[in-house]
């Protein structure tokens, strides 16, 4: 594969990310869903003329790295676009499997740091010609540009390609939020995941001992409130903690995804005016009842003293975390202090019921409708073989089961249920638990009908107004008022009478 790194400047997270689980080997696609709240980027409607200069100059200067079938590849050459390299690893394993395949693949990785890869991706499409993106990638924190927003125009429907959605859909089993995230304004599939980003609580097994006498899964999830659709347990749960003094959760943000996804409404309403779904507006409270009642460690995500609660070494025993599976294996576990049972918190955790259903994270995979015509077959190989390909010979089975490299891999939830659902997907990490249990009904109750194209950078200046409201630093119309005051400086987008 081709490689052209034009912006490999991985933040902390980015890092952390394709580091495998704490003693266990690299599955070879352990790479972070970069969402919104992991590197809170600029927006593509914020980013510069800059970043996109800076974007090119780089490709001129770029090292290039090339990959091919075992017959060579002879017929041509596929483009892929992607923001980490997670993509392009599992289609360097896809070439590997087949070895036949007619086309080699040029991978163009982009970081979104500092907003680079969307306006680079933007132009690629836009220029067209030989070296257009033939497949491109597009994290949940803005792929609705890219499904249902100004963007959407350049992707070709998964039907187009060749591909029998319906009946693909339901053979695989793919969760109802990766597809209506996917889908454009005419329901039209243009895009889907290989990864279930589904919420669950993960928590401490020592702190809910000691605290509430069990650390069974499916009595702390009654503890919490899993699946009541409601904080009240939860909240009750943070004050029996505190008493004992543990923290709930390490800051906020850890929150903020489960509030963000479960909200009824998007950012904007009907006429793309900005709006605070109440569920949204709640988080001023949350926010500020963590940090006043010392529910918290006040910490910020991807900071230091939010990776030091993972290892239990921060102000207080934090009892968990909100996330999918991909937390764990690529976020808690790097930074659990251990690489087996008695390190650190290795083996020390658990995973249960969320109060509500939530996704976070996660990436889609698109096709280019302008892509050369001879190439569209091929094209549709890779992007099955990724999404919706679901025998034990696919990607998404090797990655569930750790065995992309071989036996003793990271495991991950993935989109496929009929995956999952013959998949073992029991850690040491977890005291042995197997996660599946809990990440594959999750995935059931998550919500993708709430997304905007401008969520990465609206989310931003929501969540900046947040801290600053429970830090006391202003009230909370001050602090409603200067969010809608961001938004319109920023995107141009106004509120809502």
């Amino acid at each position: 594969m081709k490689k052209k790194a034009l912006s490999l400047l991985l933040t902390g997270v980015m890092a952390a990310s394709l580091l495998a689980g704490c003693g266990s080997s690299d599955s070879g696609t352990a790479s972070t869903p970069a969402a919104d709240g992991a590197t809170e980027a600029p927006a593509d409607a914020a980013a510069t003329t800059a970043a996109t200069e800076e974007a090119a100059a780089a490709a001129t200067t770029a090292t290039e790295e090339t990959a091919k079938p075992a017959n060579g590849g002879d017929q041509g050459t596929i483009n892929l676009w992607a923001f980490t390299d997670e993509v392009p690893g599992m289609v360097d394993h896809f070439l590997q499997d087949h070895p036949d395949f007619p086309y080699a693949v040029n991978s163009t990785i982009i970081a979104t740091t500092d907003g680079a890869y969307q306006p680079a991706l933007d132009q690629a499409l836009q220029a067209g010609g030989d070296e257009q993106p033939d497949i491109y990638c597009a994290e949940s924190a803005f792929v609705l540009k890219y499904t249902k927003g100004d963007m959407q125009d350049f992707a070709m429907p998964y039907k187009d390609l060749g591909i029998d959605v319906d009946t693909a859909l339901k053979d695989a089993d793919i969760a109802q939020y990766t597809v209506d995230i996917g889908s454009n304004t005419n329901g039209d599939l243009d895009g889907l995941g290989y990864q279930a980003t589904g919420g669950c609580f993960i928590y401490r097994r020592s702190i809910a001992k000691d605290v509430f006498g069990t650390d069974d899964p499916a009595e702390i999830s009654k503890i919490i409130g899993g699946g009541s659709g409601s904080f009240d347990k939860f909240w009750e749960a943070a004050q029996t903690l505190a008493d004992a003094g543990d923290a709930i959760v390490s800051g906020d943000g850890d929150v903020w995804h489960a509030v963000e996804n479960s909200s009824d409404e998007g950012w904007l309403n009907a006429d793309g005016q900005l709006q605070i779904d109440p569920k949204r507006e709640a988080f001023l409270d949350i926010s500020k009842d963590l940090t006043d009642k010392g529910w918290s460690n006040q910490t910020q995500d991807w900071q230091d003293a939010w990776f030091a609660d993972m290892k239990g070494e921060g102000a207080k025993p934090v009892f968990g975390f909100f996330g999918p599976a991909w937390l764990i294996n690529y976020t808690i576990a790097p930074n659990c202090g251990g690489e087996k049972v008695g390190e650190g918190t290795y083996g020390d955790w658990a995973v249960c019921d969320s109060p509500i259903g939530f996704f976070w994270g996660g990436t889609w995979v698109l096709a280019n409708k302008n892509m050369d015509e001879a190439k569209v077959d091929a094209v549709k190989q890779i992007v099955e073989w990724i999404t919706l390909d679901s025998s034990e010979d696919s990607l998404q089975y090797k990655w569930a089961n750790g065995t992309l490299n071989g036996e003793g891999g990271t495991k991950d939830a993935v989109a496929s249920g009929t995956v999952m659902s013959k998949s073992d997907g029991s850690l040491d990490f977890l005291g042995g638990e197997n996660m599946f249990d809990y990440f594959v009904p999750a995935n059931q109750y998550a919500n993708g009908k709430n997304l905007t194209q401008y969520d990465e950078s609206i989310n931003t200046a929501w969540r900046d107004q947040v801290r600053a409201y429970a830090a006391g630093e202003k009230d909370r119309d001050a602090a409603i008022a200067d969010f809608k005051t961001t938004v319109s400086d920023t995107l141009g987008i106004e509120a809502a009478e």
